[in-house]
């Protein structure tokens, strides 16, 4: 039997700190060491690490003038991930920006390069100024991965080449209770997930939606799931929530849900949106409809709380959606959350 993944245990914001100096360095590289040895890490990951912070920091300063912050976050595996995201002006030609030697700014030019040699894996999305009538986001994430194991243990769910998830959940002024939730299953070449919104946020609402990894044992159908939760849900504060599956084998995926939260599928032909039947599980709503589409090529499959704002499609971050899951949900949670929720994201890709 598959393990399921909850976000509450697995997805964890471990610290987040804005760079505005050097100085943020010697903290963030104090913070980083002390999580990746209390996850097993090995001194080697530890000191690749710190080396990691150090460059991520420098080239804040240099590049965003102290406009951005570092994250660290714990995945599924348990899996390191070290983000930096800035406010500045963009990176104009990220390969070359890559390569030793290259410097914007006179310096030796090594930290985008040391970066990718140092981590196990690195991701990066980049995107420079607008000047039309919409502002957008302009600055630079960077996504450098660290498993226990090595590059082979990277993938978040499963090791298949070309289905992967991308998980991003943070609770009210990060307290410690959060009532958005995401389970995932995975079973040889179809990924299962739950994502869900306890009503209000803090305890009650974490609380609402807790135990309910089970029934993506139990139940195989979405439509099927989603009435599970239902009942289960009664004489709790309620929830909304969104069921998906996505399968590599007959390149189908399936999709319901009841309440405020929303959908955003990615094909070739663009970008799709969704909304969900009206109400709240285990009180009052309207009856789910199953969204069922096939594909060729890649599909990117985004749900979202009600802690991400909607107001964005492809063009405000042009690029972003071809990149690794995990990078796309950082990106979206990050600039698109709403401070006065919990938010939460999940990206699921296959092709």
């Amino acid at each position: 039997m598959s393990r399921i993944i909850d976000s509450v245990r697995d997805c964890k914001l471990l610290h987040s700190n804005p760079v505005q100096s050097e100085s943020a360095a010697i903290l963030l590289r104090s913070k980083v060491a002390a999580i990746a040895q209390r996850l097993g890490f090995s001194e080697l990951k530890r000191e690749n690490m710190a080396l990691v912070v150090s460059e991520m920091v420098s080239n804040q300063v240099k590049h965003a003038g102290g406009k951005g912050m570092l994250q660290i976050w714990q995945q599924p595996g348990p899996v390191l991930d070290i983000l930096s995201l800035d406010y500045g002006p963009g990176i104009a030609n990220l390969s070359l920006a890559e390569a030793d030697g290259y410097s914007s700014v006179n310096t030796l030019g090594k930290g985008l390069g040391s970066i990718r040699r140092l981590s196990d894996q690195v991701h990066v999305y980049t995107q420079q100024e607008s000047h039309g009538r919409e502002k957008r986001w302009n600055g630079t994430a960077i996504l450098a991965r660290f498993c226990p194991s090595g590059k082979q243990d990277c993938p978040v769910v499963g090791r298949h080449p070309v289905l992967n998830i991308g998980l991003y959940s943070r609770s009210l002024s990060d307290e410690r209770y959060n009532g958005d939730r995401i389970y995932v299953r995975q079973d040889h070449e179809t990924l299962r997930w739950m994502h869900l919104d306890g009503l209000g946020h803090g305890e009650q609402a974490e609380k609402a939606t807790a135990d309910l990894a089970g029934l993506l044992q139990h139940y195989d159908a979405p439509a099927e799931t989603l009435a599970a939760v239902d009942r289960q849900l009664h004489n709790s504060r309620g929830a909304v929530a969104i069921i998906g599956e996505l399968g590599l084998g007959n390149r189908a995926l399936h999709i319901l849900g009841v309440g405020d939260m929303h959908a955003h599928i990615l094909e070739h032909d663009g970008m799709h949106n969704y909304s969900f039947a009206p109400g709240v599980l285990g009180k009052e709503h309207k009856s789910p409809e199953v969204t069922s589409l096939k594909f060729d090529q890649r599909c990117v499959v985004i749900t979202a709380s009600d802690g991400i704002r909607r107001n964005w499609d492809v063009s405000n971050f042009p690029g972003l959606f071809n990149l690794h899951p995990q990078l796309i949900a950082y990106v979206l949670g990050n600039i698109m959350g709403r401070i006065s929720d919990d938010q939460s994201v999940c990206v699921a890709s296959i092709g």
